[in-house]
């Protein structure tokens, strides 16, 4: 039977068009001094720092290089994201914010640098960023996000003007020369510069399983790497020594790139309010993102995309809606990435993970991290990311996941089936069936074929959710996804899911 790939697979404006990496996969037993599992924007560009350093190093990516979240982003790289200062100075006071205001300054610098070193063709533009308030009651949200900036050492300024936007907002906070860029050229163009400091990267070689010890051991279907050290950049981390499932929410969010008559803006902006919408010109085209929710939520639906590309409509003359396409992040209970040992005081397993949908900047400083400390190096950074670390403020946050994961892992399983047998299923839908004392999760394709898959997620055993606007089978309890035939799309499992007959 053909695959279905995803929407963000066929519609993604950053892989529309982009030829395959053309990187190898992993056939037989390798060495390296690190191994590196995940092939996107942290994985590469900390390999590239490791290689540079002399370091052996093998990336390992279950697809293909930057074809998964770096692939689905907006693809900003900025110190101003949203109200993100404003809520770590609260949570965890102005040191805090200070360093994560450097930190993602130094990552808007180091992808320029890189850009400009390496001669990438991957359409880096420099740009404001603005964070806006679409409404008055959003206003106190982004003084707030001015002050926090401000404090941190950012150049912000405060605008009661439109923003550069062709509709009325209540005040922006607005930070000039920052990026924006093609993510998919800018992380290939990386990888190949790995390869060219002598770096292996393997794609379609999903890491299954690390064996620590001296040496690790990362065992593939068809290899094993032996390695002093593993960094764990599969944005969601797949080994659960850490206990990183229970400590983040994986949040979806969506996007469309639309044709307008008119100019797009000129800003990246992005609404501080609950109904977020985030802009940025791609050339002649306009991307609008939002409508983020809790991964495996039942809103999952195409309406998603349909409500983006209205909000387009309503304020821009939009000639051709031409792209959707997704993304997953893990938001950590406390709001700031996760950064060095997977568990305390282990020098041999690392993890970067939690960038809050501001991966292009964080992933870029969380590479800059890790590397020092691979090499030995302390890093003054390093401690206010440490993974390790409990934020008393963010307890309640933490205590709210913890029920989530318990209440959603009861609820499915007593829920009713939504379809007596496979028959009764719509095109291009799927259903719950009831299978026995079971249920079975199966989708009809759009030539009537049907794909039927075990709803029991391989991580921990929720129940699986079919999300409408990917065409796939999502856990709502830690964000795994699989497609329709149960293959892994993301993680934490690695597992696929039990291929099932359709009930009739």
């Amino acid at each position: 039977m053909t695959p279905v790939p995803t929407t963000s697979a066929t519609s993604s404006l950053w892989l529309d068009g982009e030829p395959a990496a053309g990187f190898g996969i992993l056939t037989e037993d390798v060495r390296a001094d690190v191994c590196v599992i995940g092939g996107g924007i942290a994985g590469v560009t900390l390999a590239l720092r490791l290689a540079r350093a002399g370091v052996r190093v093998v990336v390992l990516e279950a697809a293909g290089v930057a074809s998964g979240v770096t692939g689905c982003t907006t693809a900003k790289v900025s110190a101003l994201q949203s109200t993100i200062l404003g809520t770590v100075r609260s949570r965890h006071g102005a040191e805090a914010a200070a360093v994560y205001a450097e930190a993602s300054r130094s990552a808007v610098r180091d992808v320029a640098d890189l850009v400009d070193e390496l001669g990438l063709d991957c359409e880096l533009e420099r740009r404001p960023a603005v964070t806006y308030a679409a409404e008055p009651g959003e206003r106190e949200t982004v003084a707030q996000e001015l002050e926090a900036a401000a404090e941190a050492g950012l150049g912000v300024t405060w605008r009661d003007d439109d923003a550069g936007l062709p509709y009325a907002v209540s005040g922006a906070v607005w930070l000039p020369d920052q990026l924006q860029l093609h993510p998919v050229r800018y992380v290939r163009g990386l990888a190949r510069a790995v390869e060219a400091e002598g770096g292996h990267l393997f794609e379609h070689t999903r890491a299954l399983s690390v064996e620590a010890g001296s040496p690790c051991r990362v065992r593939t279907a068809a290899g094993t790497v032996t390695a002093e050290q593993v960094v764990v950049a599969s944005h969601f981390p797949v080994l659960d020594r850490g206990l990183f499932f229970a400590r983040m929410e994986a949040q979806r969010s969506y996007c469309v790139a639309v044709d307008v008559a008119d100019e797009p803006p000129q800003t990246m902006a992005i609404s501080a309010g609950g109904e977020s919408r985030s802009l940025r010109p791609a050339g002649a085209k306009l991307i609008v993102g939002g409508e983020g929710h809790a991964a495996g939520a039942r809103q999952a639906t195409p309406e998603r995309f349909e409500r983006l590309e209205a909000f387009a409509r309503r304020h821009w003359d939009v000639t051709a809606a031409t792209h959707r396409w997704s993304a997953q992040d893990p938001v950590p209970y406390d709001h700031l990435p996760m950064v060095g040992p997977l568990v305390p005081r282990d020098t041999r397993l690392w993890v970067a993970t939690g960038w809050a949908k501001w991966g292009m900047t964080s992933a870029t400083f969380a590479a800059r991290i890790l590397a020092a400390r691979i090499l030995g190096q302390e890093h003054a950074w390093g401690p206010r990311f440490t993974p390790t670390r409990l934020a008393l403020r963010s307890t309640p946050e933490l205590a709210r996941l913890g029920t989530r994961f318990s209440l959603l892992l009861a609820a499915d399983r007593i829920a009713p089936a939504q379809a007596a047998g496979a028959g009764a299923i719509p095109t291009g839908e799927a259903r719950v069936v009831r299978d026995g004392l079971g249920k079975t999760g199966v989708f009809c394709d759009d030539g009537g074929g049907l794909h039927a898959v075990s709803l029991r997620c391989t991580h921990l055993g929720c129940l699986l959710r079919f999300n409408g606007a990917e065409r796939s089978w999502d856990c709502p309890c830690h964000g795994s996804r699989f497609d329709v035939d149960g293959a892994v799309l993301e993680g934490p499992a690695v597992d696929p899911l039990e291929p099932r007959d359709a009930p009739a």
